[in-house]
């Protein structure tokens, strides 16, 4: 909602200002997101008329004029606007002046003449962006008035965020409404009467959808002048508000709207047949509305319409072939209240927005529908002309305002603050809320303007805006509290994200909710759990992976030239299941997923430069188990290169994944390089095994290398495995250091070397335990894997 301070304090005027103001509507809930002024810094600028217009002699498109800038004597002024004429008013900028950007007004020779000041146009004053010609004043200007009190371009401009529940605060007049009740400034509100009725011309109302639409006025003007000109001061009061003056017939109607909240509309009544009808479309039904959109309307589309043809879209938009032109003569005037179930969500179904809509989808004042009326017509018919007709009404059930309970002693216990109960009604009073007394209760019935109050929390956050948020004291929260016991079996989540902090990642936060191509590329998931009412298009589901999120990140870091990414983020992931959880139907795990991409260290003299691999994110992942041993097991993933990806397995538990980016979805996504991922059950990141005592050796350690040849399809970890399981009690670890495969090896073969690590905790090993242990290992590598030994 934005709105003209100097327009709203015709309303009401408190005694607070600039800041100030601001503070305090912001405080009340109102938030000022933006304030600006209407015209930038600048001086010495007075309304100027023009008394003669002589050609220049030295240029064709110069002028010689004669100005009165109200000082006593005329001023000499060379101007080059096509439009100055003697006898028009203008701004008039003096000898050093200053106007906007810096520019300074000096007594200067143009072309052989002197010029002793400069005549206007409102881009040079920064006020429009029409540049053809001078901006001409209205013929009542005070000559020589300075130009900013004339145009009152020291006005502000504030931008209020409202939320939903505000809907009274969309209008000047319950902007009003809502500071005098703030400061206890008197409100003088808009005076309408009924305008006189002159002609009999009328047109019959039907509510054929009366939930809908519970009222409906509509009055025939007739003769009216469509080609008249909006008056200045309503077209200033328009623009500033951010809308933008069309005609005079529509400028009323949108006027009307900002003063009091009620958007109206205008039809064409010579275009109209039979009477005017609210219900719901039919099937299949178009309309081209005013914005030239044609719309095929769905049956709970709720149109206005006559006995052949919908009319408009009802709270929505007009249609085009009823709407006025400046050919108009005889005008049908709406003012209606649309439940606000019934219009919520059409507009933005067809891809669009209004006003209009803007307000009757948050509720819209139906005791006033005819007071908006009564003022639209008068201001129609003084400025464009015509006469009247009756007042045509349908009426069906409005809507009920049951009345609220207020318990003082809830206010005490929610706020934290005693109220008296003359305090609580004072506060009523100011917001013009009518209450009776029940005992200490208040029994408060809700106006027509205030959808927002309809439980006692709505009247306690009445009492806490009007008395001050920054007014109730926030004292430190007192409690009991005991420390929660740590096992040494788990790990914080806190210490599990340090420690990928300290291996250089960054921890992020995406959103829960996601692009549906990103569930079909990184889980496979054809039914993804779907939001019914997303915030964009491309969030229209929930995440089952945090994949997506980290690829979109390093996308982002990209496009900035962060060509190193290293990310990680921890949250829940959304997963249909029968057996459910603590939404029936759905499990909601939490995982931990990190992501890196790019150079493997960053960009030093000491090393030379690599990309980042499998091995590196391995070994990153193993640090984060630790003291936990992960196996690593070939498994496909759809987010992962089928040959460089791996199922992650703790005890026998299957918690995750690790690999490269599959090259499909690095190509899709514009990434040169591979990310190197993986993703974890988080629950399995947090378990840590206790330590166990084993007594440190004080005898030398025996190291002895063994190198074998195996089928190069055979997996390494089955190798490790079988080993370890088949050592002898002196072998103490087996590490593999080498992987070789190529000339001196037979083809469909690799050569493994191990280094085997044998220590006893009471002797120094004999060469004989040793040779003994090497040939028991190396007879179970041939037995169990057909190896042999490379020499």
């Amino acid at each position: 909602m934005k709105f003209s301070e100097s327009w709203l304090r015709t309303f009401v005027d408190p005694a607070c200002v600039g800041d100030e103001f601001a503070h305090l509507l912001t405080m009340a809930g109102l938030e000022v997101e933006q304030e600006e002024t209407v015209a930038p810094f600048f001086d010495r600028v007075v309304v100027g008329q023009v008394l003669a217009v002589d050609k220049h002699p030295g240029a064709d498109r110069l002028s010689v004029c004669r100005v009165d800038v109200g000082s006593g004597e005329a001023l000499q002024i060379v101007c080059g606007a096509p439009n100055v004429v003697a006898g028009i008013k203008v701004p008039c900028a003096l000898p050093g002046a200053e106007l906007p950007g810096g520019f300074r007004i000096a007594v200067s020779k143009v072309r052989s003449v002197e010029s002793f000041g400069m005549l206007c146009s409102a881009k040079e004053l920064a006020i429009a962006d029409d540049a053809a010609g001078l901006l001409v004043l209205a013929a009542d200007a005070v000559v020589g008035d300075d130009i900013r009190a004339h145009l009152d371009l020291d006005d502000r401009l504030l931008t209020l965020k409202l939320t939903p529940n505000r809907a009274d605060c969309l209008s000047l007049e319950g902007l009003a409404r809502e500071v005098s009740a703030l400061t206890g400034t008197p409100a003088r509100f808009t005076e309408v009467d009924d305008v006189e009725v002159t002609i009999a011309a009328a047109r019959a109302v039907v509510l054929d959808a009366p939930d809908a639409c519970p009222r409906y006025c509509g009055r025939v003007i007739a003769g009216v002048n469509a080609r008249a000109v909006t008056p200045a001061w309503m077209r200033r009061r328009l623009e500033r508000s951010g809308i933008r003056p069309i005609s005079a017939l529509v400028d009323i109607t949108n006027y009307v709207m900002l003063e009091l909240g009620q958007p109206l509309h205008a039809f064409d009544n010579t275009r109209l047949q039979g009477a005017i009808h609210a219900r719901m479309a039919r099937p299949a039904e178009k309309i081209l509305l005013l914005n030239e959109q044609t719309l095929e309307l769905q049956a709970d589309v709720l149109v206005i319409a006559d006995d052949h043809l919908p009319l408009a879209m009802a709270g929505v938009m007009g249609g085009e072939d009823s709407g006025i032109t400046l050919a108009t003569t005889d005008v049908f005037l709406e003012a209606a209240f649309f439940s606000p179930p019934a219009i919520a969500g059409r507009a933005r179904r067809y891809c669009f927005v209004s006003d209009a809509s803007h307000r009757f989808e948050r509720g819209v004042d139906f005791g006033g529908t005819r007071r908006a009326l009564e003022r639209a017509t008068r201001l129609l018919i003084d400025i464009c002309g015509g006469q009247a007709g009756p007042v045509s009404e349908a009426l069906a059930r409005l809507p009920d305002r049951p009345p609220v309970r207020l318990r003082p002693a809830r206010v005490a216990r929610v706020l934290g603050l005693a109220f008296t109960t003359e305090r609580i009604g004072e506060i009523f009073s100011r917001l013009h809320l009518p209450f009776g007394r029940d005992g200490d209760d208040f029994i408060v019935t809700p106006p027509t303007y205030r959808f927002d109050i309809e439980i006692e929390e709505d009247l306690i956050e009445e009492i806490a805006r009007l008395h001050g948020y920054e007014n109730i004291p926030a004292p430190a929260p007192r409690a009991l509290m005991s420390m929660l016991p740590q096992t040494e079996e788990a790990r914080p989540l806190p210490r599990a994200r340090q420690m990928l902090v300290d291996c250089g990642y960054q921890e992020v936060v995406n959103f829960a909710f996601v692009d549906e191509s990103w569930e079909a590329d990184f889980s496979a998931n054809d039914q993804p759990i779907r939001l019914a009412n997303p915030i964009a298009s491309q969030m229209s589901v929930m995440r089952s992976t945090l994949i997506g999120g980290l690829i979109a990140n390093v996308a982002t870091n990209l496009k900035r030239r962060q060509i190193r990414v290293r990310v990680f983020e921890t949250g829940r992931c959304f997963v249909r299941d029968p057996l459910g959880g603590p939404v029936a139907g759905f499990r909601q795990p939490w995982r931990l997923t990190a992501l890196a991409y790019g150079s493997a260290l960053p960009e030093q003299w000491g090393n030379l430069a690599r990309n980042v691999d499998f091995f590196d994110v391995k070994g990153d992942l193993e640090m984060l188990l630790a003291p936990l041993t992960a196996r690593f097991e070939t498994a496909l993933h759809p987010a992962l290169h089928p040959g460089r990806s791996a199922r992650l397995l703790v005890d026998g538990r299957a918690i995750g994944f690790v690999g490269e980016l599959h090259p499909q979805w690095q190509q899709k996504y514009d990434l040169p390089l591979a990310p190197v991922l993986f993703e974890l059950d988080l629950d399995a990141v947090l378990v840590a095994s206790l330590p166990h005592y084993a007594e440190v050796s004080r005898q030398p350690p025996v190291i002895r290398d063994v190198a074998i040849v195996v089928d190069h399809e055979l997996e390494l970890q089955k190798l490790v495995d079988g080993m370890t399981a088949n050592r002898p009690a002196i072998v103490r670890h087996i590490s593999l250091f080498d992987v070789y495969a190529g000339r001196g090896v037979e083809a469909g073969k690799k050569s493994l070397a191990f280094r085997i690590m044998m220590q006893d905790t009471q002797k120094t090993l004999l060469e004989v335990e040793v040779d003994a242990a090497m040939q028991q290992l190396t007879a179970y590598l041939q037995d169990a894997f057909a190896a042999q030994l490379r020499v």
